[in-house]
């Protein structure tokens, strides 16, 4: 997709069933997911569920306190193995109590000698690769898939930079909800802000989004914007604080790390497809501890706003798209061109 070719991916592949299936596949199946932090299993014998997209997946702290990660379906007949989080020795399938050690061996599987199949070995838990970034764990089911590190590019630099130790902000809450939007749609509002002076007043009040001002890069995975607080801001939230300056990644293909200006603070957490015209979100939000609580009230008042601006906005693209008559859209070369770097991507893993 050229500077001249400013054409978007066709639209009906935002709304095709094939397309989502492809997607799972070739996209979501072979890159690092957000699966939670590592203070939800922070003590031995600890676990957590979660999920990589349409994966199950089981986070494992072992008693010798080694992360482990795996895939929360059981080898016998595929029932999921855990739900839920807490402590255990072993991992039982509640379903014929084959039972599995932390380290995803299976262990026990009753009658299974008895019939014919005496044997454990090779029936243990799938497992994952897993790696972090400070305290946010990521699962990627290829196993050639690049290094983490690789994929996250300059984002932990660029936090580190601004002044943001990742490890010694506090979690504060997460905060999920579903967008009748395709998962591109989301994808795509999140990485421009050519749309904040019209539909995002409050957040244009504080941030400067004027072309020249607003930054925007692109390299490799990771597609950064950059907002510097306006000289004199408006509205109810004061950014005023030792971070100057929002910052606005997405790892691709689904990973979003924002940082708001303030004080210290930072939200991550994946953009999930849940069918060709559905998408889950989900938030992990972590400030300084010393952060004063009004001022976490407001930045989060703050950010719930721009998000509720958001949903009608992508929801209102997709009933558009929906319709088929128009086959794509176009981009401006510049102000979104983090959207066609985007694009290029899925287009590139796709085919």
């Amino acid at each position: 997709m050229s500077a001249v070719d400013s054409r978007t991916l066709p639209w009906s592949w935002y709304t095709d069933p094939a397309v989502h299936r492809l997607e799972q596949e070739r996209i979501f199946r072979r890159s690092w997911q957000y699966v939670g932090r590592v203070d939800e299993i922070s003590e031995p014998s600890s676990f957590v569920t979660t999920r990589a997209v349409d994966v199950p997946v089981l986070l494992v702290r072992d008693e010798e306190s080694v992360l482990r990660a795996f895939v929360n379906v059981c080898r016998h007949r595929g029932s999921l193995v855990c739900t839920g989080s807490g402590s255990r020795r072993t991992l039982q399938c509640p379903y014929h109590a084959w039972t599995y050690g932390l380290d995803g061996r299976l262990l026990n599987a009753p009658r299974l000698e008895r019939e014919g199949g005496a044997s454990t070995d090779g029936l243990g838990l799938l497992p994952l690769r897993l790696e972090t970034w400070g305290p946010f764990a990521f699962v990627n089911p290829d196993p050639d898939a690049p290094p983490l590190a690789d994929v996250l590019g300059d984002v932990p630099a660029r936090v580190e930079e601004a002044g943001i130790d990742v490890g010694a902000l506090r979690f504060l809450r997460r905060s999920e909800s579903e967008v009748a939007a395709n998962w591109k749609v989301c994808a795509e509002n999140y990485l421009e802000c050519y749309h904040c002076p019209a539909a995002h007043p409050g957040f244009s009040d504080v941030v400067d989004v004027s072309p020249g001002t607003y930054g925007l890069d692109e390299h490799g995975w990771c597609m950064s914007q950059v907002g510097p607080v306006r000289p004199e801001p408006r509205g109810s939230y004061d950014p005023a604080g030792a971070i100057s300056a929002g910052q606005f990644h997405l790892v691709f293909p689904n990973t979003v790390v924002n940082v708001m200006p303030g004080h210290p603070n930072l939200s991550i957490g994946p953009i999930v497809p849940l069918s060709p015209e559905r998408t889950f979100r989900r938030l992990d939000y972590l400030v300084a501890s010393d952060a004063d609580e009004g001022w976490v009230a407001s930045m989060l008042e703050f950010d719930d706003r721009v998000g509720e601006e958001d949903r009608e906005l992508v929801e209102r693209v997709q009933a558009g798209v929906r319709s088929g008559l128009v086959e794509h859209g176009r981009l401006l070369p510049e102000s979104e061109r983090l959207v066609a770097h985007f694009q290029r991507l899925v287009l590139d893993a796709l085919a």
